[in-house]
């Protein structure tokens, strides 16, 4: 028996807007299920189809109270532990930024390899690396 990663949640403010987020990193829809108001939402990259990210809003089946606390430590970037991995961290900055995507730390040499920061809509942070390994 073996067991693996297959789903990881993201808490996001919105669904579309964190959809049209993903699909600017390249990622695709792999499910999209409504259920009355609940909408579960998982995307997945293309190089990684088998972890997909489930980008779900802060609610069902929380109580309000519990779902105010997550919607505002979304809002601080405090939920999110993703690290994105590339080959090339220099050039997937400079597409990611003509994308229009923020970043709160340039690319740039650190001993581990190479990295920067960058936010979602709803406040998330995320990383991006190019472990020490792969040739800048």
């Amino acid at each position: 028996m073996s067991v693996q990663t297959s789903h990881a949640t993201l808490w996001v403010r919105d669904q579309d807007e964190a959809l049209t987020f993903f699909e600017k990193l390249g990622f695709t829809v792999r499910e999209d299920v409504k259920n009355g108001d609940y909408r579960w939402l998982a995307v997945a990259s293309s190089s990684q189809p088998d972890l997909a990210i489930v980008l779900a809003v802060p609610g069902y089946p929380m109580d309000e109270e519990t779902a105010a606390h997550v919607k505002s430590a979304v809002a601080k970037g405090m939920l999110s532990g993703i690290v994105f991995s590339t080959d090339d961290c220099f050039a997937t900055y400079e597409d990611l930024k003509a994308k229009g995507i923020e970043f709160t730390r340039p690319a740039g040499e650190r001993p581990y390899g190479v990295d920067a920061a960058f936010r979602d809509p709803s406040g998330n942070e995320f990383r991006l690396l190019q472990t020490a390994g792969a040739p800048a």
